[in-house]
C-alpha cells in the first residue's frame, strides 16, 4: 500500500499508523501503543483522540480498550465530509464569477454568449452527465420523470446521489407519474426522499421528461418514448426558462404525494422513518455494510433494526420479512 493513503481525508501518516494497528490488533488497550510506535505517550493519546474525533476508532464498554470502526463505514463518513467541504468550496468558486464581468468591463470587452446546446448520445453518457450535474448543482433540481416503476438496481444508483443532494441543502422538486405507486419498492423510495425533505408530486398523465439544474442547465431526451435514442443539454437561457415554465404548468397541475397514496406512512402501518429506510435497505441493498452506510448508522445499530423487524413481522429470514413486508404493503 502506498505511504498515508489516508491523507486525503485530514488523517496524518502517524494517524494512519495508529488506525492500522488498531485494525490489525483490535481491542488492545492504548496505553503501551506510544513504545510500538516509537512515539511520546503524550502524542499518541492526542492522535488517539484526534482519530476517536474523525470516528475511527471508539473506546470500548470497559472504558480501557479501543476498538477501530469498519473501515467502509467510516471512510464512507469521511468522504461525505469531505465532499461536503469540496462542495462549499466549490460554491465559493462559482459565486465568484462575478469578478471576470468586473475585470471584462475594465478591460473594455463584451461577455461572450452563452453556450448553446449539446447533444448527449447513449444512456451511458446521459447518466454519467446527470451525475455531474447533480454533484455540482448548488440550490435546486426540477424534474417530470414519467416512469411506471423503477428497479432496485436503479434505486440502489439513486437513493446516494439524491440524498447527497438533500444533505447539502439542494431543493428537490420532482414530479412523478401515479402509476409508480402501485409498485410498492418504487413507492417506498419515493416517500424516502420526501422524508428527506424532497418535494414529490404526482400527476396522472404526462409524457414530458425532463430535469433541470440550478435553473441554468436543461436536459431533455431526443425521444421521451426511448431515452436510450440521446438527449439535449441546453444552457441557452431562453431555452432553459422556457423548459422551466413548462416544468411549472406540470407542477400546478400535480397533486403532493401524501394525497395521492394516502399518506404511506406511520399513520397507516406504525412504522417510524427509520424502520421503513431499513426495509427498502433489506430489499435494494445486497451487504449490511452497504446498508448501514445508505443509512448512515453503524452496521451494528443497522443490524440490531433488522432483527427488530424480522421479529415484528415474524420472519425467519430477511427474504421473508421483505415478502411479508411487501404483502403487508409496508413497502
Amino acid at each position: 500500500m502506498g505511504e498515508n493513503e489516508m491523507a486525503v481525508f485530514g488523517v496524518s501518516g502517524a494517524e494512519e499508523e495508529i488506525y492500522r494497528h488498531f485494525l490489525r490488533n483490535p481491542s488492545t488497550a492504548a496505553d503501551d501503543l506510544h513504545l510500538l510506535l516509537h512515539t511520546e505517550p503524550g502524542q499518541a493519546r492526542v492522535r488517539i483522540d484526534r482519530l476517536r474525533e474523525l470516528g475511527l476508532l471508539r473506546v470500548e464498554d470497559d472504558g480501557r480498550r479501543i476498538a477501530p470502526e469498519d473501515p467502509e463505514t467510516a471512510l464512507s463518513r469521511l468522504i461525505d465530509l469531505r465532499l461536503h467541504a469540496l462542495h462549499q468550496e466549490l460554491q465559493r468558486v462559482t459565486r465568484s464569477r462575478h469578478v471576470i464581468d468586473g475585470l471584462r468591463a475594465e478591460q473594455g470587452a463584451r461577455t461572450p454568449p452563452p453556450q448553446g446546446i449539446e447533444q448527449l448520445e447513449g444512456l451511458a453518457q446521459i447518466r454519467n452527465r446527470i451525475d455531474d450535474l447533480a454533484f455540482f448543482a448548488r440550490d435546486e433540481i426540477l424534474s417530470v420523470e414519467p416512469y411506471t416503476r423503477l428497479s432496485p438496481e436503479n434505486i440502489a444508483r439513486s437513493r446516494p446521489l439524491d440524498l447527497r443532494c438533500l444533505r447539502r441543502g439542494v431543493k428537490i422538486r420532482n414530479v412523478v407519474s401515479a402509476v409508480a405507486l402501485q409498485d410498492p419498492p418504487t413507492a417506498a423510495y419515493l416517500r424516502e426522499l420526501s422524508e428527506h425533505g424532497a418535494c414529490i408530486r404526482v400527476t396522472a398523465d404526462t409524457t414530458e421528461r425532463l430535469l433541470v439544474y440550478d435553473r441554468r442547465a436543461a436536459l431533455v431526451p431526443l425521444d421521451p418514448r426511448d431515452t436510450s435514442r440521446g438527449a439535449l443539454l441546453a444552457h441557452r437561457s431562453g431555452l432553459v426558462s422556457n423548459i422551466i415554465a413548462l416544468f411549472e404548468r406540470i407542477w400546478d397541475q400535480a397533486h403532493e404525494l401524501s394525497t395521492a397514496d394516502g399518506g404511506g406512512g406511520p399513520a397507516r402501518d406504525g412504522l417510524s422513518a427509520m424502520e421503513r429506510r431499513v426495509l427498502v435497505a433489506m430489499c435494494t441493498v445486497g451487504k449490511d455494510e452497504a446498508g448501514a452506510r445508505e443509512l448512515g448508522v453503524s452496521v451494528r445499530t443497522y443490524r440490531r433494526h433488522v432483527a427488530e423487524l424480522m421479529q415484528t413481522l415474524g420472519a425467519a429470514s430477511r427474504a421473508q420479512a421483505a415478502l411479508l413486508a411487501r404483502e403487508r404493503g409496508w413497502i
